[in-house]
């Protein structure tokens, strides 16, 4: 989720729930809490691989839309 983004990409938000703190979401900035909403930005050719991570993680994603 983090990395270089293209001036050109999109940019859409993910509000997620259900993740839980495991050894790979340690290394994340932000702590991830099961029992709130997270809210994760994501550039348009990211989208797949995130929903991938985020359903490999237990987590679901209540609503996607757009940044701005």
């Amino acid at each position: 989720m983090l990395g270089q983004w293209s001036i050109s990409d999109r940019i859409f938000v993910y509000e997620v729930t259900g993740l839980a703190q495991t050894e790979s979401t340690t290394n994340d900035q932000a702590p991830i809490r099961t029992s709130h909403s997270q809210l994760i930005q994501v550039p348009f050719s990211r989208m797949g691989d995130t929903m991938r991570k985020i359903n490999r993680l237990g987590g679901q994603i209540v609503d996607i839309r757009p940044l701005g």
